[in-house]
């Protein structure tokens, strides 16, 4: 399965890299405020755009992957003090003397 995972990552990579030879064309690049900045590579300007996607994705991730991490530990905590008292539990003697139900509530008023 690791094998076949690299033979993918390769192949990606040689599609990425032929794409980008592909495409060296040089581009205008238009700004807000008419600011524009002339002949960028095409491939340069997809790859600004692809690592800025990336970052934004990234970013809106942090949110749900911190309050994920936060629900993790609160349950191995709880989970660490639930076997703390069953080792307690275990480790305490049980009393095994019965009790009649009669001591406890008469059955009959007196």
């Amino acid at each position: 399965m690791r094998y076949l995972v690299w033979v993918l990552r390769l192949l990606v990579f040689v599609i990425v890299l032929l794409f980008a030879l592909k495409n060296t064309e040089p581009v205008q690049v238009s700004f807000f405020a008419e600011h524009i900045i002339q002949d960028v590579p095409l491939i340069v300007v997809m790859l600004a755009a692809f690592i800025l996607g990336l970052v934004l994705g990234l970013l809106l991730m942090v949110g749900a992957v911190m309050r994920r991490r936060r629900e993790v530990n609160r349950l191995r905590r709880e989970m660490d003090r639930l076997q703390d008292k069953l080792e307690q539990a275990q480790q305490s003697p049980v009393s095994t003397t019965a009790v009649a139900p009669e001591t406890v509530a008469p059955l009959a008023p007196l």
